[in-house]
């Protein structure tokens, strides 16, 4: 079967950078929902300095449930997720990786950060081109939230070396996938040679 005919579309000029859950509950390997990912935090925090020193927009997101109605079916699903609860270790951040006063916060239910947040509204009045995906996990809410990204007319870049996932498969095949439909799929350290 022949692939797809896909083409680069590159970072834009007023890009920003969105990290997804990497807050401790999914990236402590003691976690139900975590894994061992020492380079991929690694890999996140050189990347946040790297905005930072551009002065370029970051934006965190977490997945807190604060009552039992949100995202039940979700949470029926992967009942994992039921440890997200408000000021718990599983929602709170790395010091060397966590959202400063100058950062933006996104609190999210589902996958995506895009869905049922004010994420879209905010990077319109900011006016944001482009948008750099990172965090975890690449086939579930990075997956998501570059798919939404996409769809809400944003160039969407994904840095392979800032994703992770469980499953080193499902990890590979996601990549893939994302690069030949949403993204283009670049190392970090490829992301401002022409910005």
């Amino acid at each position: 079967m022949k692939n797809l005919e896909s083409h680069s579309t590159g970072i834009g000029n007023s890009p920003a950078l969105v990290v997804v859950d990497m807050c401790k509950g999914f990236i402590d390997s003691s976690s139900p929902l975590g894994f061992e990912c020492s380079e991929l935090i690694d890999s996140n925090i050189q990347l946040v300095q790297k905005f930072r020193d551009k002065k370029l927009p970051i934006i965190f997101s977490t997945t807190i449930y604060r009552d039992e109605e949100e995202a039940k079916v979700f949470r029926k699903k992967l009942p994992a997720l039921n440890i997200l609860k408000p000021n718990s270790y599983e929602v709170s951040f790395l010091n060397e990786l966590s959202p400063n006063n100058q950062d933006k916060l996104i609190e999210k239910k589902y996958a995506s950060a895009f869905f049922k947040t004010t994420l879209a509204e905010y990077l319109k009045n900011k006016n944001i081109d482009s948008l750099v995906i990172s965090g975890v996990t690449t086939s579930g809410c990075v997956r998501a939230t570059a798919l939404d990204s996409l769809q809400h007319d944003f160039l969407t870049i994904v840095p392979e070396n800032c994703v992770g996932d469980r499953n080193h498969d499902a990890h590979q095949a996601n990549l893939f996938d994302l690069k030949m439909k949403y993204a283009d799929v670049v190392h970090s350290d490829d992301l401002f040679k022409n910005f």
